[in-house]
């Protein structure tokens, strides 16, 4: 390898990979049903990471992914993956939540608790039968690892979710509906607790001042929204994004924290459904595939990959039969028909970008290790490519069942 490329082409040729090689292994090999475009994007990041092609062409790797190049990735990652957070919390509808509170409530609740429970119980398993320090970051405690694990077995990737229902036709069904009502009210508890995994005593202070300053201002950012005309939002909106970002990252939260609460804060209707679903296509198209490279360079198996790989067995089965028993009693407790719980179940299991992200920022934080990232990871892939393959089957046989609006 030509050791004296310009980082500028260096740059540019990871640029070539990132987005050419899954791109060809997705269409040519037609995996879109159990495998869509962004599991296949993941997944060539980890191949192409140091544990696997870089293990086997060190050249590659050392010449390709270059600090320089990996400094720029990483600055586009960072922005990129605020986007999306951005528009997870923009999407939140919680008026309809609030409309069917109870059902909502509910279902929520069980949605999310269960699985926390049985992914806490995995994460307790994982420090019993090995050596703590294997999963426990530097700068993280026991119960961070285990509610941050249990938390991260209990999430819902709501865009994700989205792109998925679009491809099953359930999105705009009244079933699509309900779906996304549990999910987002999911998705507010999710970043809640995350809040709660990185509080730092040391800058508590910071923390509350961000808080408070961050509640005065969304009135004021409100009010300005309302006013100015449609096409100056989007422009406001980046800037607030921006800002809420850095002052979150500064009071010792993430800056993905302070990206959700963004739009969260912001209403969906000043932007425009069809617009924000052009933007989070543009974002996942242009932006996220380098998200994924720059996860994929974090995975590390240096507990070996069969260690990791039963950890991730784990953390699946913890995750998938936390979500079915927790929508299930659900069910039960609501008089739901037959198979009702199943597909809603399956659905909301689906685990994606939201649980890659909400682990980047346990690792980035140093509450896990490399090993434990690398088993969430896994696991998180694992969760996703189940989602189309079970519930599409299981749809055609209930063709009654979109149609139901609580």
């Amino acid at each position: 390898m030509h050791t004296a490329l310009p980082v500028s082409e260096l740059f540019l040729l990871a640029l070539i990979i990132i987005f050419a090689v899954p791109y060809l292994v997705w269409r040519l090999a037609r995996t879109d049903y159990y495998a869509p475009l962004v599991v296949v994007q993941i997944v060539g990041g980890i191949l192409l990471g140091p544990g696997v092609l870089g293990a086997v062409f060190p050249a590659y790797y050392e010449t390709v992914f270059a600090p320089p190049v990996i400094g720029a990735l990483n600055g586009i990652a960072w922005w990129a993956v605020m986007l999306f957070v951005f528009v997870a919390g923009l999407e939140l509808d919680l008026a309809q939540a609030w409309k069917w509170r109870g059902e909502t409530g509910l279902t929520a609740g069980l949605a999310l608790g269960v699985p926390l429970a049985f992914g806490a119980l995995a994460a307790i398993a994982l420090l019993a039968l090995g050596n703590p320090a294997d999963w426990i970051g530097a700068k993280g405690a026991r119960w961070q690892f285990v509610l941050g694990t249990g938390m991260a077995c209990a999430v819902t990737a709501l865009p994700i979710l989205v792109l998925f229902m679009q491809k099953l036709a359930v999105l705009r069904t009244p079933l699509g509906q309900r779906i996304l009502r549990y999910a987002s009210l999911d998705d507010i508890m999710i970043w809640a607790v995350l809040a709660l995994i990185l509080v730092d005593w040391d800058r508590v202070t910071r923390q509350a001042g961000f808080l408070a300053g961050f509640a005065f201002a969304v009135v004021m950012v409100r009010r300005l929204m309302a006013r100015i005309p449609e096409r100056d939002r989007w422009y406001a909106a980046l800037v607030w994004l921006a800002a809420c970002g850095y002052l979150a990252d500064w009071s010792g939260l993430h800056f993905m924290v302070g990206a959700f609460l963004a739009g969260a804060a912001l209403d969906a209707k000043w932007f425009g459904e069809d617009a924000i679903d052009r933007f989070r296509d543009v974002v996942l198209l242009a932006f996220m595939p380098v998200f994924f490279l720059s996860t994929g360079l974090r995975t590390s198996w240096d507990m070996g990959g069969l260690t990791a790989f039963c950890a991730a067995a784990l953390l699946l089965l913890a995750m998938v039969a936390g979500k079915l028993a927790g929508v299930g009693i659900a069910g039960r407790m609501l008089k739901w028909g037959k198979g009702e719980a199943w597909v809603i179940g399956w659905l909301l299991q689906t685990k994606a970008l939201i649980m890659i992200i909400f682990v980047n920022v346990l690792f980035d934080k140093a509450i896990i290790t490399s090993s434990a990232f690398t088993a969430m990871l896994l696991a998180a892939v694992g969760s996703t490519m189940l989602t189309i393959p079970v519930v599409a089957p299981a749809l055609k046989r209930m063709e009654g069942l979109t149609r139901k609006a609580g």
